[in-house]
């Protein structure tokens, strides 16, 4: 099993100094990959719990943000540079980017530029966005009906662009003559593609099937969720004649910290406990996310009320006493 590391830079507050901190260390520890969040604004209504949606769409949250609309966060799409200089080996990329808020391609262009930044460590991470105060904030209230159409054509035009000299397309988000774009990426035919699906596995599965994507992330997603979600998707893919592309990964962003006494792990759908508990209570559990099929945990510091110095303990005690017991079992 990899680690990947969630960086907070969506919380109450947040500083440079600590993403900083949090990712020298995700690399010290030989972390597969260190990501970032998409959040472009939290609209004032969520103090309220007045959005329009529960968080991602899913009932098992409220209608409201766990960060509140004054807070100090980073968005996470001009970090990627950043922690491309500031790091030589781990991975990084976005989780996820959420595709209706810019052009597909000066996306596909600018995600080639950072492959060149990153000598070939990005990882892209596409999904439709769930928030439509989000998508008028970022002057796209009309791409929401269609932002899943959206997704689908930013795929194929960033797949046209990293693998063509020239490359044309005229579809409904994207009409255009044969352009270079320039560099293409390191990585060929493209950086691997992960894939946010939080609904439906068919979807996902045709998506996996007709595009190569690499990788499928989940949120707060159970041991069982994860067994389903595979499941339920290999048997899409075997229906369309497909199987999983080798290496796949199967990964969720989980919330993470270790604590003194056992938390209460009562299945409670996305809001249960998965990986905060004490360190044999975690180690049980990645067990049982190894079994399932998980092949890396996107490790997701709490968002407030945790000081970074303890989640960086936290971090090194998970690689340290943890990984090597569950790395043993499997």
């Amino acid at each position: 099993m990899k680690l990947a590391l969630y960086l907070p830079n969506f919380r109450d507050h947040v500083t440079v100094k600590e993403l900083e901190d949090l990712t020298a260390l995700a690399e010290d520890l030989d972390f597969d990959s260190v990501w970032t969040l998409d959040r472009i604004v939290v609209p004032e209504a969520s103090d309220r719990t007045e959005l329009q949606y529960p968080f991602g769409m899913m009932t098992d949250f409220p209608n409201i943000m766990p960060v509140i609309a004054r807070g100090k966060w980073f968005q996470g799409m001009t970090l990627i540079p950043w922690l491309a200089a500031k790091t030589t080996k781990v991975r990084i990329g976005m989780s996820i980017i959420d595709t209706p808020y810019r052009s597909p391609g000066v996306l596909a262009a600018e995600l080639a530029t950072q492959d060149h930044l990153s000598n070939g460590r990005l990882n892209v991470g596409v999904g439709s966005g769930w928030m439509p105060e989000e998508f008028a904030a970022s002057s796209v209230p009309h791409l929401f009906p269609r932002r899943h159409a959206h997704v689908r054509e930013t795929i194929e035009i960033m797949q046209g662009i990293w693998t063509n000299e020239l490359f044309e397309y005229h579809g409904e988000f994207a009409d255009f003559e044969p352009c270079g774009f320039g560099h293409k990426p390191i990585q060929q035919p493209g950086p691997p593609i992960y894939f946010s699906g939080l609904k439906d596995p068919g979807r996902s599965a045709k998506r996996i099937a007709k595009y190569g994507l690499q990788g499928w992330i989940g949120i707060q997603d159970s041991p069982e969720d994860i067994s389903r979600w595979k499941g339920e998707m290999e048997r899409e893919l075997g229906e369309l004649g497909k199987g999983f592309p080798e290496g796949f990964d199967m990964c969720s962003m989980i919330w993470f910290v270790i604590t003194d006494e056992p938390t209460d792990m009562t299945p409670n759908g996305k809001v249960s406990n998965l990986l905060a508990g004490t360190a044999q209570q975690i180690e049980d559990m990645l067990k049982r996310y190894q079994e399932a099929g998980m092949t890396m945990p996107l490790l997701w510091p709490p968002f407030r009320d945790v000081p970074t110095s303890k989640t960086m303990d936290d971090l090194k005690r998970l690689t340290e006493e943890i990984m090597p017991k569950v790395n043993a079992a499997g």
